[in-house]
């Protein structure tokens, strides 16, 4: 790739075009929160296939998934059908990518966990060998049932078996308590993570820094030295790395709600809010010695106001130039406690040539890895779903990564660092 060239142009891309995903809905109230699951797997153009059990059927009509999916759905009046030249639930078992059981009852999660089927869905889920991702919902004293919790174990022991939930809230029995379906984006979000791993939990017992957002530097209470990061590219690599087995602590700027939702009730991330660059910086500076690989995603101030109000300044005393002072160099800091057993990545947002300071950060700041991302092309930059860039090495690889969601790039990214070379901490020649 030339210099000063961002990178390689190409149309949008997504890990879901064209992929095979069958969605199995049994009987339970949660079942409609599905029909947000199959719309979206739709919309990204997978070709998704529902199959319903008979009580499923008596909360969402076969009709309603055939709308969503663009595909006639199926019940157990297919199954025993004589239409099909082959098994019905053959010919799905080996079609299927990807096999989701949402909601996931007490009654299905026991058929699972004794190989029962007498039914077109635990037939189909029995040929196929696909990942499974199972996502339960139920009243909270059934969830904690002895024999519900030992068939969930034993599930879980499956090498093909994923899980996502059942989260914490209000359930439609109106008890607050475990429980409740996962989110469809928790959901659509561990599905996207699933088809890029093919299951493969490769991150095991690695313990994950993860930094995102942007940080806040007030001049009064009211107002402060920011930058537009929503923290879309943090929570994203947290979740990836979620998803393949790591257990992760992300250290975050301010936040909208909607966005740390995708990561509520995941018991391997642990949140930890900040709002200035001190105080994220303290906090990195506190976790890193426990981490194993260390990811600065967040969109760290540059500076801070020299002088803070503890009142609100009125309009009119408002100073007409302003004093500014540095914060600290996180990352950098971060370099200097760094042993060879350990991964340091940054990301360079940049305009323009994104290369050329992306490898003086590389260096500068003695890092194993940096992700230079555009923040003026499409689908790419603060606020995105997508993103887009070129990741670097301090061995000297780099690789284009084109248009994706911000969840495919944090894989790539993760990938990348995986292939690094113990970092001797010397500079690039």
């Amino acid at each position: 790739m030339e210099q000063g060239t961002a990178v390689e142009q190409g149309t949008l891309t997504t890990s879901l075009a064209g992929r095979h995903i069958v969605v199995g809905v049994t009987g339970g109230i949660a079942a409609y929160k599905v029909c947000g699951v199959v719309s979206t797997l739709a919309k990204a153009d997978a070709l998704v296939r529902v199959i319903l059990t008979d009580a499923a059927q008596q909360f969402v009509t076969p009709l309603t998934f055939a709308a969503l999916s663009r595909h006639a759905a199926y019940t157990d009046a297919e199954f025993w059908s004589a239409q099909h030249p082959r098994p019905l639930h053959i010919e799905l078992g080996e079609w299927a990518d990807l096999f989701v059981v949402a909601p996931l009852t007490a009654n299905t999660l026991a058929q699972l966990a004794h190989g029962l089927a007498d039914n077109l869905l635990m037939n189909t889920v029995l040929a196929s060998t696909c990942p499974l991702l199972l996502a339960p919902a139920m009243n909270t004293d059934m969830w904690q049932q002895p024999t519900v919790q030992h068939n969930w174990r034993d599930v879980q022991t499956w090498q093909r078996c994923h899980t996502v939930g059942p989260g914490q809230g209000r359930l439609a029995c109106d008890r607050h308590g475990d429980g409740r379906l996962a989110e469809p984006s928790q959901i659509v979000a561990h599905i996207h993570s699933l088809l890029y791993t093919q299951g493969l939990c490769d991150l095991s017992g690695l313990r994950v820094l993860i930094s995102a957002g942007g940080t806040r530097e007030h001049l009064d209470p009211v107002r402060f030295i920011g930058n537009p990061s929503t923290g879309k590219m943090g929570i994203a690599l947290a979740l990836a790395a979620h998803h393949r087995g790591a257990d992760v602590t992300l250290i975050h700027g301010p936040m909208e709600p909607m966005y740390l939702a995708d990561l509520a009730g995941l018991t391997r991330i642990t949140l930890f809010p900040v709002s200035t660059a001190a105080e994220m910086h303290q906090a990195m500076v506190n976790a890193f010695p426990g981490a194993d690989w260390t990811v600065m995603a967040a969109a760290v101030a540059d500076v801070k106001p020299q002088h803070y109000h503890a009142t609100k300044l009125p309009k009119a005393t408002l100073p007409q130039q302003l004093a500014l002072a540095p914060v600290p160099d996180i990352i950098a800091d971060l370099s200097t406690q760094k042993r060879s057993d350990q991964r340091l990545i940054g990301f360079a947002a940049q305009t323009g040539d994104i290369i050329t300071p992306a490898k003086d950060k590389l260096q500068r700041k003695r890092l194993d890895a940096i992700a230079a991302n555009p923040i003026d092309q499409p689908h790419s930059g603060f606020g995105s779903d997508h993103n887009q860039g070129v990741f670097l090495d301090w061995q000297g690889r780099q690789q284009t990564v084109p248009s994706c969601s911000k969840l495919e790039l944090a894989h790539r990214l993760l990938d990348f660092v995986k292939a690094i070379a113990p970092h001797n901490l010397q500079p690039i020649p």
